[in-house]
């Protein structure tokens, strides 16, 4: 009969967290792919990229609204938080992301964002001042070449350029997504509650948003009416209610929790597939076609993306990570769960 130490017992509930942690990251991935093939068909039908992210922030706000007044200590505890992931990962990422689809196929802007994994690197390197690897170096290398494929740099940049450049904006902010996930997840009951931190970030957002966006002159008809997603008329007010519900409530909730459970380089690995399931989506439901080189520097970008994030180094650690090495290590917080 196996004897069961405490030890033993403590491995198996952090390695069944752990793959909570990694479910709650692939149905976050999946949320968040289908909102470019629901805010595109919005944009197409008169609304502003800017007007869509404020009614798609705005309206997670007020769903979210009950649990900021349940939590509202942390605006005292913890204001620069709040302020950092309502600023970049909620308001900078939506602006840039919507803003680049409206200019370029969403498949491309989301394959440019997903260049986060590799410039998390940058963050560990310059500013936290650890080392990194030869592996995350090629990953990065990867990654950019990638890159040049999906927008034929051969053919004189065939997409519009500012909306590259929107893409990668929404790439830089990402990365704080990660980072600013991740902030307390080693301070035990002391960590800052995940749904506090989404629900005033997504408040936060909404405001700075409101400012930007001016929502007084938004053509509000065109909730009234239908979009067409590749020539199917679909009510607009369901393409909205997706969006606000499934693509960011759902979303974000999953995405911060699984970076408590998991770190932000694994759950930022598993994030690559949102790349994948967006440009899938496009392609059935919109009608956006890759080309064939497209195809190959998007799989390019998402294999220098895994092993540039999956060779990050692991928080606290001096030293430089082998590919598939530390990372794959448990949290204290998951080895206390």
């Amino acid at each position: 009969m196996p004897v069961h130490t405490s030890e033993s017992r403590q491995v198996g509930r952090a390695g069944s967290g752990r793959g909570v942690g990694l479910g709650l990251a692939l149905g976050s991935a999946v949320a968040f792919g289908g909102s470019g093939v629901a805010a595109k068909p919005l944009i197409e039908a008169g609304l502003d990229p800017l007007h869509v992210v404020w009614l798609r922030v705005a309206g997670a706000a007020l769903v979210m609204l009950p649990v900021a007044v349940r939590h509202r200590a942390l605006l005292l505890r913890r204001p620069a938080l709040l302020a950092g992931f309502g600023l970049l990962a909620v308001a900078g990422v939506q602006a840039c992301y919507f803003a680049a689809i409206s200019r370029i196929p969403v498949g491309v802007a989301l394959l440019v964002e997903y260049l986060a994994p590799a410039l998390v690197l940058g963050w560990v390197r310059f500013v936290q001042r650890r080392p990194v690897t030869r592996a995350a170096a090629l990953g990065v290398v990867l990654a950019a070449g990638g890159l040049a494929c999906v927008v034929e740099v051969w053919s004189g940049l065939s997409f519009d350029a500012l909306g590259l450049l929107l893409a990668l904006g929404a790439a830089c902010c990402q990365v704080g997504y990660f980072v600013l996930s991740d902030q307390g997840s080693d301070a035990g009951d002391a960590a800052p509650d995940p749904l506090g931190v989404i629900a005033y970030g997504l408040l936060i957002g909404a405001v700075v948003l409101t400012a930007v966006a001016r929502p007084w002159t938004m053509d509000w008809s065109v909730l009234t009416g239908t979009a067409r997603m590749n020539g199917t008329p679909v009510a607009a007010v369901l393409l909205l209610a997706w969006i606000v519900l499934v693509a960011t409530v759902l979303a974000y909730v999953t995405g911060v929790v699984s970076v408590r459970r998991l770190s932000p380089q694994v759950a930022g690995v598993v994030a690559c597939l949102e790349a994948v399931i967006a440009t899938v989506l496009a392609w059935v439901l919109l009608g956006e076609h890759l080309s064939a080189p497209q195809i190959v520097g998007g799989f390019v970008v998402l294999v220098g993306a895994f092993i540039a994030q999956s060779s990050a180094p692991a928080k606290g650690s001096a030293e430089p990570v082998a590919s598939g090495g530390p990372e794959t290590q448990l949290s204290s917080r998951e080895r206390a769960a």
